[in-house]
């Protein structure tokens, strides 16, 4: 059987270890120079390019880079109701990006929102209270295991919807 010379892939067995980069399929080696280095360089610093108050309420999610018909793009979730504050230093995140490579990397920042989950489970929590009878609420307090009690106030809200 013969083998392909033209190929990128080694085929044939080599003694010893083997380069990461020698074991990737070609697909991914082109995804990881063009943008790989960039977006993790940028997700490891994030805390210095954004500062203490912007990264509490949002990260990067994706980096695509410029081609003929676009520009470089950086993606960033945001909590619901924090977007003006990001709008308005935006800017300024370019900026210390571009700064921190030397050279200018991100043209444009979109921004989408996202819920803070842990936010509306407390909600839920203490909304099961009202959906109780006063009789069976006693009993469903004393209930020590927080899963039971949690699964018994759905139980009673599905049944007084009905």
């Amino acid at each position: 059987m013969q083998f392909k010379k033209y190929s990128k892939q080694r085929r044939g067995g080599i003694q010893g270890l083997r380069s990461l980069k020698d074991t990737l399929p070609t697909n991914i080696k082109k995804v990881i120079n063009k943008r790989g280095k960039i977006y993790s360089e940028i997700l490891n610093n994030w805390k210095y390019i954004s500062g203490k108050n912007l990264f509490k309420i949002c990260f990067p999610k994706s980096y695509k880079n410029s081609n003929k018909f676009s520009t470089s793009t950086l993606l960033i979730m945001v909590k619901r109701g924090h977007e003006v504050e990001l709008e308005y230093s935006k800017q300024k995140i370019i900026d210390k990006i571009n700064n921190f490579f030397g050279e200018i990397v991100v043209e444009r920042i979109k921004l989408s929102s996202f819920n803070d989950e842990k936010k509306d489970d407390n909600r839920k929590v203490e909304n099961f209270s009202d959906v109780t009878n006063s009789k069976f609420n006693k009993r469903i307090q004393n209930v020590k295991n927080e899963k039971i009690k949690k699964s018994l106030f759905e139980l009673t809200r599905v049944f007084k919807q009905k």
